[in-house]
Order: structure tokens, then C-alpha cells, then sequence
């Protein structure tokens, strides 16, 4: 009698990227990206804070292409670096391919949730997506009953739960809008994702 194959490790219980110093060297290019655009913005004419998400405005639906690239300012940007390059790396547990469905749930999903509710003005930054990040890797583990996954996002909320009140309104100048809808997003990113885990694990005979 041969044995039957070991079922392949599911990606949902990773903690870590399965190639970590390419994904980590794919989120630092993905953060300079956010450095040439905000450089691009203070050191030419082209006033690229203007292509954020405008809300209800047909000429504004091109900004959720646009929005996460954007900062109001080098603080701005500057706070947001550590958990974009945190989230995103260890967003990758997955695979690429399954981090680029995330952050593109996260990333299009969010953004039409601030064009059809948020306030007037130009609405920028890589928040939203850090948001979505952060609640897809805090909850994915209870979608699929990953002890690991739990044990990451217990940590991840000891360190930076606090971020969360951000989906609250009430802060001046402060798109909460995009901190609740990409918080939303990645919600709903983590229930596909474990779905579709779900579906892809072999159904191994019993006898």
C-alpha cells in the first residue's frame, strides 16, 4: 500500500512570505514609488495632490487609481512608511500572486467607498490600503482557523491596534472615510482569500 502524498502546506497558515527577501525588496520598491511621487509633487508644477479622489464627481473616479500614491507632505508620507512596508511585506504571506488580489480589493473597493461618501476635497494617501492590510492580516487567521495567523495578528494588534480608532470621524483634515473603507475591504480580502483556500485543499480518500 503506498502512502498518499502529504496535502501541501495552505497558504493561510504562513506567517511570513515564502520568499521573503524578494517580496522584501518588491515592498521597497513599491515604497519608492510613493517617495517619487511625493518628490514629483514638491518639485515640479504638475500638482499631483489634485488627482486624489474627488467624491460624487465623474472627473474625480480616475483618483482611486491615483489616491494611495499621494501624500499631503513629507510628515504625511513619513508616518505612513513603516507599516506600509510592514503590512505589505508580511501581506505577502501568501504569494504574490494572492498579495496582488489583496491589494487590489483593498485598493479599488476602498477607493470607491470614499468617492461615493466622503466630504469635498481632494482625498489622498496610502492609508486606506494600510488600513486594509492591517485588518486582512488581523482577521484572515480566524477565517481559516490558522493558530499562527492569530498568534501574528494579536501581536500586529498589541503594536498598532491603536491606528484603528482612524476609521472614527472627528479628526480635522483627516480622511477617515478611506481608513473605514479599507479597513471594509481588507475585511472582505480576508474572507476571499480563505474561501478560496478552502475550495484549492485536496480531498484526500479515506481508505
Amino acid at each position: 500500500m503506498v502512502a498518499p502524498a502529504p496535502a501541501p502546506r495552505r497558504s493561510i497558515a504562513r506567517v511570513l512570505p515564502p520568499r521573503p527577501v524578494p517580496a522584501f525588496v518588491t515592498m521597497l520598491a513599491f515604497t519608492a514609488l510613493l517617495y517619487v511621487s511625493e518628490a514629483l509633487d514638491r518639485f515640479t508644477p504638475l500638482n499631483l495632490d489634485d488627482d486624489g479622489i474627488l467624491p460624487r464627481r465623474v472627473d474625480g473616479l480616475d483618483g482611486i487609481l491615483w489616491a494611495p500614491l499621494l501624500h499631503g507632505g513629507w510628515p504625511h508620507l513619513l508616518a505612513n512608511t513603516v507599516p506600509f512596508l510592514v503590512f505589505g511585506f508580511l501581506a505577502m504571506a501568501g504569494g504574490i500572486g494572492q498579495f496582488v488580489m489583496v491589494t487590489a480589493t483593498i485598493w479599488l473597493l476602498g477607493g470607491v467607498g470614499v468617492w461615493l461618501t466622503a466630504g469635498d476635497g481632494s482625498h489622498i494617501g496610502a492609508s486606506g490600503v494600510i488600513f486594509g492590510w492591517l485588518v486582512f492580516l488581523l482577521t484572515r487567521g480566524f477565517f481559516a482557523r490558522s493558530l499562527r495567523q492569530i498568534g501574528l495578528a494579536v501581536v500586529l494588534f498589541a503594536i498598532w491596534g491603536g491606528i484603528l480608532f482612524g476609521v472614527l470621524p472627528g479628526q480635522q483634515g483627516i480622511s477617515w472615510q478611506s481608513h473605514l473603507f479599507g479597513a471594509l475591504a481588507g475585511l472582505f480580502a480576508a474572507w476571499l482569500v480563505a474561501r478560496a483556500d478552502r475550495r484549492s485543499r485536496p480531498v484526500l480518500p479515506t481508505a
